[in-house]
């Protein structure tokens, strides 16, 4: 089996780092030439020299936009009228008490989590329909299942992913154009570095031995018992990008260890 995207187009939001780096990395390791977007243009540059150093042939594109706006959806329109694959992976969580968290920070998060994918897809998916092929991928977690109670308002977007991707699948039955979402569990990026990083400052453990500890102590349903890595995440989102895919819309694909404890999503 070879997943090969030579010839598409993947806009992958939220791709400078984390998860979305990773997911940018395998896309353009399978072929594609994969548009990379980031608020910042110093980290849109980072992550695309990390990209070429991993991917020597890698075919790139960068863009500085910010996609939880309205105003950054319409940069990347313009700079990137069409795609073949797109990964709604641009979020933002953190950990806030239910009761700290004003109005303000509920729609902050929807309109990032949400409407950002909601913008891309009503953009991009109607020429793949007219070409007959697409693939729509939405990063949502197991969060979205088991709502955490430090990060109600983070779980409940991610909860929405889930509905947006399913109704989208259903909307487009019929067209060649796949709609899904991954749901990753606790995996080893950055973040979850800068997170751990006062606890290994205090044991003296690596990063990998405190995220496992971690994951052993916060998700002790955790079937792999550890942290998984970005390429582990990755791998199924290049998959389900490919046309060997052609056969799963409208699902929700787990990649978080065994976290969520049950037969079905």
């Amino acid at each position: 089996m070879k997943i090969d995207l030579e010839g598409k187009l993947a806009i992958v939001s939220g791709s400078t780092a984390g998860i979305g780096l990773g997911i940018s990395k395998a896309l353009a390791e399978s072929g594609a030439t994969v548009v990379v977007i980031g608020r910042q243009a110093s980290k849109v540059e980072e992550a695309l020299a990390s990209i070429r150093q991993s991917v020597p042939q890698a075919q790139l594109r960068g863009l500085t936009a910010d996609l939880g706006t309205a105003q950054g959806a319409q940069q990347l329109f313009a700079a990137e009228p069409r795609a073949d694959i797109l990964v709604n992976n641009l979020g933002i969580y953190e950990a806030v008490d239910f009761f700290d968290t004003p109005d303000s920070e509920w729609t902050r998060f929807y309109e990032v989590n949400v409407i950002s994918g909601v913008r891309l897809s009503r953009h991009y998916v109607p020429d793949m329909v007219k070409q007959g092929w697409g693939r729509v991928i939405f990063l949502s977690s197991e969060s979205g299942i088991a709502i955490p109670a430090d990060m109600l308002n983070y779980g409940v977007t991610k909860s929405a992913n889930l509905a947006v991707s399913h109704g989208l699948a259903k909307r487009l039955a019929g067209t060649g154009v796949t709609v899904n979402s991954i749901l990753p569990g606790p995996t080893l990026t950055d973040g979850v570095e800068q997170m751990l990083a006062s606890a290994v400052a205090q044991s003296g453990r690596s990063v990998r031995e405190e995220a496992d500890d971690f994951v052993r102590k916060a998700r002790p349903t955790s079937i792999i018992q550890r942290v998984a890595d970005v390429e582990e995440v990755a791998n199924l989102v290049a998959y389900i990008a490919s046309p060997l895919s052609s056969a799963t819309t409208g699902a929700a694909l787990r990649v978080d260890g065994g976290v969520v404890d049950s037969l079905a999503i």
